[in-house]
């Protein structure tokens, strides 16, 4: 089992910047892919940013530019630098960890982007 746990939701003003981070603990593998998704009130979970073991990065379309996504294998954590925030960012992010058929998600952490 793994437990992953979010830090670093709140309030931001639209164009605002926010980070977020998940630290796992437990049975980690070192080649796991990690990431966040979100899902805002009345949508599905959707795939924000996630990166493998190795350092590649994959994007949603709608936060290329914007937020950046990293992790120290070291730390067994994985971080989400969010700039330029607007309120349809707002929503509750999740951390994500998958390695092969496990697959652990976090409690949630909210973002709300509002002035």
């Amino acid at each position: 089992q793994v437990q992953l746990v979010e830090s670093g939701g709140g309030l931001v003003q639209p164009g605002g910047s926010l980070s977020l981070s998940c630290a796992a603990s437990g049975s980690i593998f070192s080649g796991a892919t990690m990431g966040w998704y979100r899902q805002a009130p009345g949508k599905q979970r959707e795939l924000v940013a996630v990166i493998t073991s190795g350092g590649i990065t994959n994007y949603a379309n709608s936060v290329k530019g914007r937020f950046t996504i990293s992790r120290d294998n070291a730390k067994k954590s994985v971080y989400l630098q969010m700039n330029s925030l607007n309120p349809e960012d707002t929503a509750v992010y999740y951390c994500n960890y998958r390695y092969t058929s496990l697959i652990s998600w976090g409690q949630g952490t909210q973002v709300t982007v509002s002035s």
